[in-house]
Order: structure tokens, then sequence, then C-alpha cells
């Protein structure tokens, strides 16, 4: 072994605590946010059939509205990690208000369009007539704390950037928390239902925007940063968000366009599908994870202007992506016997199931590359280019995707194009990453 050996196991060694300990909390963070719609579900159900769908399509509707404006915390990520590696932190911070700005004023739009139009768009999305009064009526108030919701969004992002994800797990654990105690409190303790139900959301949500804003509050005041807005800075902050806001809603409409073919399929097979969905974005939780990580670290490193730490850090959490995709497939195999029962007792399900789901466990090494990069990209500011790169991932997908029932393809040949569509998510990805373009370095891009 010769002298030089040691420093690059200590490199790795340091990167894996770093990715570790960014990383693990993130995971608890978004595995917590799924749980309040979870709770909802489990106290609503018990007020009968009609107040549980008609949540089903409000909370869907809901999701949807505030996952468009993900870019809220994943732009901010990337930014404030960029001034906290430059050593400016009350310029980090200053960014990250900036965000949090911009947040409140698409959230107040967002409750000025959904308020009135809340009936409507619950009868577009094809809700029954017994449930669409208990859709609109949760849609209505629950869109109360869209503003919130999306503070949280960009405040996660500040104190990412600020290489911080201990901080929201905590917050998201005790929204949950709160938000199953206020539930249980207002739909049978005080007698209001569905929108009691809603009411203890909006609590919650306005309860931990609170405890962010306390948090980045302090840190302005401790560096002497401003705390009001700036229409440059959140102009600015609305431009770097763009990209990322066509790049979600090119996903979103991957994911539409695969269970609207599913749905022309037949029962079983769409059945099957929401199941291997549902398992498919349980294991992005833990992908995510790393690619949080990513944001947070790669930012850091072209702030301080270290492109060979940015590249070493980035190799290291591809190695962490794959590992991981190889881990979670694995398991998937492995668990069929367990999991595959909880879910359904139509046996038709389950065979039209175990194909899809080998494809699904083959291919979550790639998904692990292509979270992984996206993540690196992010944290790089390098929007414009993901966004070009999944609206060709749109653009090679739906054709494949469309030719599935016209060939009389099944859910497998279905999953089969869905692992087309992440080959090329990680095809594109590569190709910028070993091109270095992404590589530039500054407190700002």
């Amino acid at each position: 072994m010769t002298q030089a050996d040691p420093a690059p196991a200590n490199t790795r060694r340091s990167h894996d605590r770093e990715i570790l300990t960014l990383a693990v909390p993130a995971f608890g963070a978004l595995v917590a946010e799924p749980l309040f719609v979870l709770v909802d579900s489990a106290v609503v159900g018990h007020l009968g059939t009609p107040q549980l769908a008609g949540l089903g399509v409000a909370a869907a509707l809901l999701s949807t509205a505030v996952s468009v404006f993900v870019f809220l915390a994943y732009a901010t990520t990337a930014a404030v990690a960029r001034r906290v590696g430059a050593g400016d932190l009350p310029a980090a911070i200053r960014q990250g208000m900036d965000g949090i700005w911009l947040a409140l004023l698409l959230g107040l739009a967002v409750v000025a369009v959904t308020l009135p139009t809340a009936p409507w768009v619950v009868e577009a999305f094809g809700a029954s007539g017994t449930a669409a009064p208990h859709a609109a009526t949760y849609l209505r108030i629950s869109s109360l704390g869209i503003p919130a919701m999306l503070i949280v969004l960009a405040a996660t992002g500040v104190l990412r950037g600020l290489q911080d994800t201990r901080t929201p797990l905590y917050v998201a654990v005790a929204g949950f928390s709160a938000n199953a105690a206020l539930s249980v409190a207002l739909v049978y303790g005080a007698g209001l239902g569905i929108a009691g139900s809603a009411w203890g959301t909006v609590i919650a949500q306005c309860g931990m925007a609170l405890a962010y804003l306390v948090v980045v509050v302090r840190g302005a005041r401790r560096h002497g940063a401003s705390l009001r807005p700036d229409a440059a800075g959140i102009r600015a902050s609305a431009q770097a968000g763009v990209p990322l806001l066509i790049r979600t809603l090119s996903l979103r409409a991957v994911l539409m366009i695969a269970t609207a073919i599913a749905a022309r399929l037949g029962d079983v097979p769409v059945a099957a599908h929401q199941i291997i969905l549902s398992l498919w974005s349980l294991m992005a939780f833990a992908l995510d994870a790393i690619a949080i990580a990513g944001q947070a670290i790669i930012g850091r490193y072209l702030g301080a202007g270290d492109t060979d730490g940015a590249r070493a850090v980035c190799r290291r959490m591809v190695q962490w992506g794959i590992a991981s995709g190889v881990v979670l497939g694995v398991l998937v195999v492995a668990a069929r016997p367990l999991f595959i029962p909880l879910f359904t007792d139509d046996h038709a399900v389950r065979d039209t199931l175990l194909a899809a789901l080998l494809v699904v466990a083959l291919s979550q090494p790639i998904a692990g590359v292509v979270f992984v990069l996206d993540g690196v990209l992010m944290g790089a500011g390098d929007g414009p280019y993901l966004a070009g790169a999944m609206v060709v991932t749109l653009a090679v997908f739906a054709p494949v995707a469309l030719l599935v029932p016209a060939l009389g393809g099944g859910l497998t040949a279905l999953w089969w194009a869905m692992t087309l569509m992440m080959t090329t998510r990680m095809v594109t990805l590569w190709l910028r990453m070993r091109s270095g373009r992404w590589l530039v370095t500054g407190a700002t891009r």
C-alpha cells in the first residue's frame, strides 16, 4: 500500500459522512409529508364513503397544485448553498428570504384562484354528485393553507442550502403530529366533519411555516440580513424557478400519461399500476434524500470555487445512488410475498402485478443514478438543461407509451416504457455530468 492510498479513502469517508448527515434527516422529512394525507384519510374514512371520496379528489388536486411549486425548495437550496460556499452567510439568508417572499406571493395567487373555482374544478375532475360537495368544502378550506405550504417549501430550501436537514425533519414530525391530533379533535370532538380535517391541515401547515420563519428570521438578525421584500431578488428567484417548473410539469405529464394508458388497459391493470406507482414513489423518497444532499453539497462546493471537490462528491453520490438502487431492487423482489397481500386480495391483480414489479426492481439502479444526477445539476443551478432534458424525455416516452395498448401490450410493457423513460433521463443527465459544463463556480451562477 502506498502512502497516497489513505487520502482517497479518507476523502471517501468524509464524503460519506457528509452525504449521510444530510440525506438521513432529509429522508425522514420526505416520508413525513405524505402522512398528512394518510392521517386525513384514516380520520375522514370513518365519516362515510362520500366524504372519503371527496377527500381523495380534493387531496389529489391540492397535492398537484403544491407539487408544481416544488422548485421553490430546489432553486432556493442551490442559490443559498452557493453563497454559503462563498462564505457570505448574510447574502445566503437574503437569497432565502427572496424565495420565501416569492412563495408567499404565489400562494396568495393560488388561493385567489382556488376559492371561487373550487366547485367547478372538483366537477371537472370527475367527482360524483355525492362526493363533490365534500371535495369542494375540503379544497376551499385547505387552499387557505397553500401560502403556508409554499413558504414551507421555500424555507426548507433555505435550511438545506445552509446544510441543515435536521430542522426540516423536526418540523415535519411536529407538523404531522399536530395534524393528526387536530383532525381527530375537529372532525369528531368539534363535530365539523370533513371541514374539521381541512382546518386541521391548515392550522398544522401554518404552524410549520411559522416555525420555519422563526428559524430563518433569527438567522437573518444574527447575520444582519434584511428581511424586507426585494423586487429584484424576488424576480431573480422566479426566473431561476421557471426551468425547474418546466421540468416538474414534464415529469408530471409522464406520470399522467402512464396512468391514462394503464386505465385504457382495463380495471385490473390500472389497479396493479396504482400499487406499483405507490411503491415506486416510496422508493423515490430514499433516492431523493441522496439527491437533496447533492443539491446542498454541490452548491456549496461550487460557491467555494472547488470544482475538483464537486466532481469527487458527485462521483461518490453516483456510487451511493447505484448501490441504493440495487438494494431497493433486491428488497422489492425479496419482499413481494409480504407486501403484495397488504394491497390486494384479487389474484388477477396480483398476477398482473408480479411481472411488472420485476421490471421496476431491475430499473432501480438506473433510478438511483437519475435521482443523484438530478440533485447534482440542481445544486449547480443547471435548471435550463434539466428542463430541456425532461422535455426530450417526455418526447421519447409519450409515443412509446401510446403504442403499448395499440400493439396489444399490457402493464409489463408499460413499465418497460417507464424504464425507457428513466434510461433516457439517465443518459441525458450523464452526458451533462461528463461534459463538465455544469461546473460554474462563484456565489451566483
